[in-house]
């Protein structure tokens, strides 16, 4: 059984980002620049825009927080978004998600222009990605992709499942995978709720992808031997016997299913830090595609 390392491979992704910014920068360009929206003050989003900032620094990226209060109307939200479209300063923005329950999601996220949606979840670029166009790619799937490349895995004609058909990662990595590219080019079923017989199809995985959010759902039994597994699940389980209170555990039972893998991820330090690397790159290709006008 081969570690997926997920750090490892942010931490190299990161690296050739930040020497093309410093190329781009010496040759008279200026930083590519990442603004993100946090609503409200919930402690996940507090903690994942700030992680999104010190990916930003590590990249040489510029970076700004815009931080607007819970009560926030949704008209009011979406003028701000009018704003960051129209900058010419900004090359990318996110919204961090969940937003307040008062304001409807899929309206902002189809409010934010497709050439500055880092995350990649406008319907333009889900539409030019399920075509094979080029554009800017979900980033935790993307990331699932990254490493599979990094680490030679050989996906052509290998049977793939997913677990979760979520728009965030289970349809948009079956679609990417579905593609005649290299990681790709994979036999893809889509597993979910209502899917009858889980265990003899999960048994059937080449490589099993699991995005359902439920802690170490997937058990031994439903995987064959020399698998390659794909956690993308964290989830937060009490634990009085740590400090934190909590512990951080996958969709998978990694100490039962691990000896039988080929390589599989950890929970954490697999998927997550590539998520992350993800945005980043997808900031770097959308300052691209918008030079050589290809967006």
């Amino acid at each position: 059984m081969m570690l997926i390392d997920g750090k490892k491979v942010a931490r190299e992704v990161r690296g050739k980002i930040a020497a093309e910014v410093a190329r781009m920068v010496a040759a008279g360009e200026r930083r590519p620049h990442l603004a993100a929206v946090l609503v409200g003050n919930n402690g996940a989003s507090e903690t994942y825009v700030k992680n999104k900032v010190v990916a930003c620094k590590d990249c040489g990226f510029q970076s700004t927080v815009l931080r607007l209060p819970e009560s926030i109307s949704e008209s009011d939200l979406l003028a701000q978004l009018a704003q960051l479209n129209a900058d010419e300063a900004v090359d990318g923005y996110i919204v961090q998600l969940p937003l307040p329950a008062h304001i409807n999601e899929q309206r902002v996220v189809e409010a934010i222009d497709y050439r500055k949606d880092v995350d990649g979840f406008h319907p333009m670029n889900v539409g030019r990605m399920s075509i094979g166009l080029p554009g800017i790619r979900p980033a935790t799937p993307q990331g699932i992709l990254m490493l599979l490349d990094y680490y030679g895995i050989e996906t052509e004609g290998r049977h793939c499942v997913v677990l979760g058909r979520s728009n965030i990662v289970g349809r948009p990595v079956a679609s990417l995978l579905l593609q005649k590219a290299f990681p790709g080019n994979c036999t893809v079923t889509v597993c979910h709720s209502a899917t009858v017989h889980l265990k003899e199809i999960t048994r059937l995985a080449d490589i099993l992808i699991v995005a359902i959010g439920s802690p170490h759902y997937v058990t031994a039994d439903m995987v064959k031997d020399g698998a390659v597994i794909i956690d993308v699940g964290i989830t937060r389980v009490a634990d009085d016997g740590v400090e934190r209170g909590y512990k951080l555990q996958g969709d998978v039972d990694y100490v039962n299913v691990a000896p039988k893998c080929s390589y599989i991820t950890p929970v954490p330090g697999g998927v997550g830090p590539m998520t992350i690397a993800s945005l980043m790159r997808n900031l770097l290709e959308l300052r691209r595609l918008k030079r050589e006008n290809k967006l």
